[in-house]
């Protein structure tokens, strides 16, 4: 672990100058939250990773173009997507807290890059992650138990902004489904099959694939019922405290990635829409809300789309051999092969034996899978479900039975 030289870091300045791209109630929030702000109190370890944000620049039949990780886009019409990378990279690194009250608890730093490299964007979504889950965990209800929890942060002198985050765990929704797929894989090439043993393990993998997706929904609930729309769901920003599916009594999953993350309170909606959401209210335009009502249930309901794509994803990628399945390859099935058209794609899929377990998930509970995924994915945003609805589907309980 490095300390990070108190000449070259110093505490986030965006909590405390009024010009800065934080808004000004940011300020009111910090005062409760009681972050951690000084870079002394922080110890830096190894780096872990860096990623991305997918960019959708194009989609046939709709004039969008997003910064987000998945997007809906115009759902009626969708046909093909031109996906590129977006600009803003994010580096994450291992640390601790080194002083004070949490000294010794481990932290993930996700660091955004100064303007130099990436831009007021990248200033802008640093700020605007702080705001959400600065907001979120001042809630008179508590702080969720699937979200992740911002410890502080602190801004270096080349403009890099540092968010610590408590250290839950390193592996992402998509990871667990990269291993599990692989597992898939090595076991067939074996050739080894021992029929108890094949059903203990898809068992385990239901079970575990249900509780994932109850954290996911009850963290986005969570979001919803405090006016905040997640709008970066995927299996990248879902992390877990474990893969491993013998202790999924003990998985806890947890949302990150708060950067585009929008504020849905009435009195916020009526105001004019910030640049990292303009594309959300666009879109919502060309569905016919204008309203603030009307608008908050178009942003909740995208927010239900995105999570309907990654339940599609969880009920594939694990089940299936590596390099079968993958998270464009079904979105582009659902959305421009079959037209939304949930049993259409069952039919397909059921046609085709290295899918024929994930059609069996979907299949439990007389179709329940299928069901949800249905409306969950419909192409009107007036008739998807809410967070809440989604959690008390029996889908989300035939697979824990």
């Amino acid at each position: 672990m490095l300390r990070a030289p108190p000449d070259s870091l110093f505490p986030l300045r965006h909590i405390h100058k009024p010009n800065s791209l934080l808004r000004t109630r940011t300020t009111r929030f910090c005062c409760k939250a009681s972050l951690i702000t000084n870079s002394d109190s922080f110890e830096v370890g190894r780096l872990i990773g860096s990623y991305g944000f997918m960019n959708i620049t194009s989609s046939s039949g709709s004039p969008l173009g997003e910064d987000t990780e998945y997007s809906s886009g115009d759902l009626g019409r969708l046909r093909v997507q031109d996906v590129g990378e977006g600009s803003v990279k994010i580096r994450l690194y291992d640390g601790r807290v080194s002083q004070g009250p949490l000294k010794g608890t481990p932290v993930v730093f996700k660091v955004y890059p100064g303007q130099r490299a990436g831009g007021n964007e990248a200033d802008m979504m640093a700020a605007n992650e702080l705001n959400a889950h600065l907001f979120l965990q001042n809630s008179s209800n508590g702080i969720c138990q699937n979200l992740a929890i911002l410890v502080g942060g602190f801004e270096t002198k080349t403009g890099e902004q540092w968010l610590a985050f408590r250290n839950h765990g390193k592996s992402s929704a998509a990871d667990y489904a990269k291993v599990m797929s692989e597992k898939v894989s090595r076991n067939r090439a074996a050739g080894v099959w021992n029929k108890f043993e094949q059903e203990e393990t898809i068992k385990r993998r239901r079970y575990f694939v249900t509780k994932l997706l109850q954290g996911i929904m009850r963290g986005l609930a969570y979001m919803h019922d405090h006016d905040r729309l997640h709008q970066s769901l995927g299996p990248a920003s879902v992390i877990l405290n474990t893969i491993t599916e013998r202790d999924a009594a003990y998985l806890v999953p947890r949302l990150r990635d708060l950067a585009f993350s929008v504020d849905i309170g009435y009195s916020n909606l009526e105001g004019g829409p910030g640049l990292l959401s303009e594309g959300l209210w666009r879109r919502a335009s060309t569905a016919g809300a204008f309203t603030p009502m009307e608008k908050r249930a178009f942003g909740i309901s995208d927010d239900i789309y995105e999570a309907g794509l990654l339940l599609a994803y969880l009920a594939f990628v694990p089940f299936c051999e590596a390099g079968i399945m993958d998270g464009l390859s079904l979105q582009r099935l659902l959305e421009s092969t079959f037209q939304l058209d949930l049993g259409a794609t069952r039919e397909y899929c059921l046609a085709d034996d290295r899918l024929l377990d994930a059609v069996k998930f979907l299949d439990l509970g007389d179709g329940a899978g299928w069901e949800l995924l249905q409306a969950m994915l419909n192409p009107d945003f007036r008739k998807r479900p809410i967070a809440q609805a989604v959690l008390n589907h029996r889908f989300m309980t035939v697979g824990i039975l």
